[in-house]
């Protein structure tokens, strides 16, 4: 768990520096799913927990895993490697969920390995290639490409991770839930 706790208190480090935007300018958290890299701005990261039970949610999309309970307050957790209609993997010691905040809601990413945070300049973001990969599902999800040394980073758009019914869904199911927390 080592691993785990440094990217964290790399994560907080940029997101408590003393000029917040400009500290978390470029910065990328990235993690692995598949046998490949993908970054998300960190300014939608808003913290990094281990794997938890989840509460599954009836007649919802197969990557949308179900709720887990963050210090009193219900979130709706999604499976990203399912999301990109990969293959399920077995949840082990690495996997990890991302906590971002997307469009007001907050939702946790089931992830097999949180990565590192990393600096992507502007510069070294290209766009996506649009040939011969139409048919990966992930790719509508990723707006560019990051280099990063020798390796790439597949950047992604967290508003689209999620479409508008799924967050409609979720909303819903988070209310349900806290209802019955309240009753």
């Amino acid at each position: 768990m080592d691993e785990i706790s440094e990217v964290k208190r790399q994560t907080d480090e940029t997101l408590l520096g003393s000029d917040e935007h400009e500290a978390q300018k470029g910065k990328y958290m990235t993690f692995k799913s598949g046998n490949e890299y993908f970054g998300l701005k960190i300014q939608y990261v808003n913290e990094i927990i281990g794997f938890q039970a989840i509460t599954a949610i009836p007649e919802t999309e197969d990557y949308i895993k179900g709720l887990i309970n963050l210090r009193g307050k219900i979130i709706p957790v999604i499976d990203v490697r399912l999301r990109f209609r990969q293959p399920a993997f077995e949840y082990n010691d690495r996997t990890c969920i991302i906590v971002i905040n997307v469009k007001s809601t907050v939702v946790g990413l089931i992830v097999e390995k949180i990565a590192e945070v990393v600096e992507i300049r502007e510069e070294n973001i290209l766009p996506p290639p649009s040939i011969g990969r139409a048919d990966k599902a992930q790719n509508k999800y990723v707006y560019g490409i990051g280099k990063v040394g020798d390796s790439v980073k597949l950047l992604l758009d967290p508003d689209k991770l999620l479409n508008d019914e799924d967050l409609s869904a979720l909303e819903q199911a988070g209310e349900m839930s806290n209802i019955e927390e309240v009753e």
